[in-house]
Formats: C-alpha cells, sequence, structure tokens
C-alpha cells in the first residue's frame, strides 16, 4: 500500500508539471512583443487622382479670418469633398510640438484645424483624427496651443501620444530604419499634413516635410545629425492627401520654438495643395529669401519624385479676400 500511494503522489505531481509546463507556453505565447509592421504594409500613398483642370497650389492671402482663408482655398483646389469621401478615417496632422500659445506661432493655428475638421465631417468622413508628437510634455503642449479644445469642440477624435499608441515599423529607407510610429498614421484611410511656417536654426525654415517628425517616437533629437535625409525618408513613407500651410503668423526668427512675439510676422495666409515640395519651396522663398536649391532636403525629395522644386511651374492660383 505504501509503494502504491508513492507512485500515485509521483504520478500527480507529473501532471502537474505538465501542466504547469503547458500553461507556461500559452502564456509564453501570448504575452510575447508585438510583431513588427513591415513597411510594404505599413506605406501607403493618401494621394488622390490628378485633375488638370485645377491648381497644385492655392495661395489664399490678406484675410482677416484663418478660417475663410483655409475655405477658400479649398474650394480652388476642387473642395474637400475631391479629397475625403465618406466613411473615410481622416488624420489631421498639425505642429503641436511646442508649449507656446497661438499668438507665438510655434504651433499650427487652431482656427485652420478647426475649419478643416469641419470640411472633412461635411464630406461624411467617419472618424476625424487631431494628433502629434509633441516635443515638449505633450498635454500641456495640446492645451496651451489651443488645439485640443478647439479640435474636440468641432468634432475631432483628439489622440495624445501616450506610448502604447506606438508601434515598431520598419521603415526600411535611407537614414530611416526600425523606428515607433504613432499608429493612427497607420490605419488612416486620408492624412492631411497642416504645419505652420516657421525659422528653423538647421534647415532653415520648417515647413510641410519637417511636420513629419511629429509621427516619430523614440529619439528623434538623433535624426538631426542627418536631418536632409530623414526628412526625405519620412516624406517618402506618408505621402499626404493635402498639405494645408498655416501662414497666418509666421515665426520669422529663433525657430523653432519662438517664445517672442517681435519674431512673430503678421501674413495672413494659408497655401494648399498636392504637391508637397513644391509648397515648401514657396514657403522657403516668400518668407525666407531662401533658394530652394539651396535647401538640400528639397532637391533630394523633388529627386526622389515626391514633387516639383520649381514652384513656378507648377499650377498656381492666388486668391486675395480683401
Amino acid at each position: 500500500m505504501e509503494r502504491r500511494e508513492a507512485m500515485l503522489k509521483l504520478l500527480r505531481l507529473a501532471g502537474l508539471s505538465a501542466g504547469s509546463a503547458a500553461l507556461g507556453v500559452w502564456l509564453e505565447q501570448r504575452s510575447s512583443r508585438p510583431r513588427q509592421v513591415l513597411a510594404a504594409s505599413a506605406k501607403r500613398s493618401h494621394t488622390v487622382a490628378p485633375d488638370a483642370t485645377l491648381p497644385q497650389m492655392v495661395i489664399a492671402h490678406d484675410g482677416d479670418d484663418p478660417a475663410l482663408l483655409v475655405r477658400r482655398a479649398l474650394e480652388e483646389l476642387g473642395g474637400m469633398r475631391r479629397f475625403v469621401a465618406r466613411a473615410d478615417v481622416v488624420v489631421v496632422k498639425p505642429n503641436i510640438g511646442w508649449d507656446r500659445t497661438p499668438e507665438q506661432a510655434a504651433n499650427t493655428n487652431p482656427a485652420v484645424i478647426v475649419e478643416l475638421v469641419r470640411q472633412c465631417q461635411d464630406a461624411g468622413a467617419k472618424r476625424v483624427i487631431v494628433t502629434d508628437v509633441s516635443c515638449n510634455e505633450a498635454r500641456r503642449c495640446f492645451q496651451r496651443s489651443g488645439i485640443a479644445e478647439a479640435a474636440r469642440h468641432a468634432g475631432a477624435e483628439v489622440i495624445l501620444p501616450e506610448p502604447a499608441r506606438f508601434k515598431e515599423v520598419d521603415l526600411g529607407r535611407e537614414i530611416l530604419q526600425s523606428w515607433p510610429v504613432l499608429e493612427p498614421f497607420l490605419n488612416a484611410d486620408k492624412i492631411i499634413n497642416v504645419p505652420i511656417a516657421k525659422h528653423h536654426s538647421l534647415s532653415g525654415a520648417t515647413l510641410g516635410m519637417k511636420n513629419w517628425y511629429g509621427i516619430l517616437g523614440g529619439p528623434r533629437y538623433q535624426l538631426h545629425q542627418h536631418i536632409n535625409e530623414s526628412l526625405v525618408d519620412l516624406a517618402d513613407f506618408i505621402r499626404p492627401t493635402l498639405t494645408v500651410m498655416d501662414c497666418y503668423r509666421v515665426l520669422m526668427r529663433n525657430g523653432p520654438t519662438g517664445g517672442d512675439l517681435e519674431d512673430v510676422a503678421m501674413k495672413k495666409t494659408v497655401l494648399a495643395g498636392t504637391d508637397p515640395v513644391a509648397l515648401d519651396a514657396y514657403a522657403a522663398k516668400a518668407y525666407w529669401n531662401l533658394d530652394s536649391r539651396s535647401l538640400s532636403y528639397l532637391k533630394m525629395a523633388a529627386a526622389r519624385g515626391l514633387g516639383t522644386l520649381e514652384f513656378d511651374k507648377i499650377r498656381t492660383r492666388t486668391v486675395k479676400l480683401s
């Protein structure tokens, strides 16, 4: 009897060990890190078909209302329904990088964002998301810029860049390889880039293409060692549906952070278009007299087929509101 009881105990212990091992395997399979998103599946062009009857760039200026400037620019481009279809998930990407007020012109004007949100909703978008990866503390930037409150009031979903919302992506580019990307940019049907025109101490100006730094997590400061190449890699990875550049207030000096109102000039202008290289080239020349050929990232972007360096050769329409 003692031998039998001993054998039964051994069998029970063996069964428990086998069960524990099986449970461990089951848990390990379900707690493993998510697989990286492959560049081939994550990279999608969000552009719309070109229309030879419409301008590629619109310059709306001399208007006291930023929202009206946006509205007129979109009308000249064919209206938001040209870019946003019913049931689309649209990501609106402002610059919300800094703990600054709208008057300091370090972040995109909230009135520009509100008008774009409303235009997307009127076009039938299922969801309109407003998000960015801030340089300063994100919650503070979203609040002080005025964008979070204004966008929510207009009906947008405002997403802060919390760590759980990033996915590791193999970008497969020249400088940018594996990097954490904010998830909404990987799942959007349409993406609207809404930078603000500012001076930048490294690149001369921070415009539409520089705004794509705001899709990345991780140590972005390292990218400044190869700023031109990384800018082009990002622009190649995220090809937007539309670019709307806020030039209502322009930070002329001491960018990109600013802070002194003496550095801000009232230009009362909005640029909008489908050629992101041409828009950057135009703004660099118009506000800082920078020749586009002296800006390495623009030359590289044009060579990669991302747009037109010679902005004066594309179809352009200028609208004066007053």
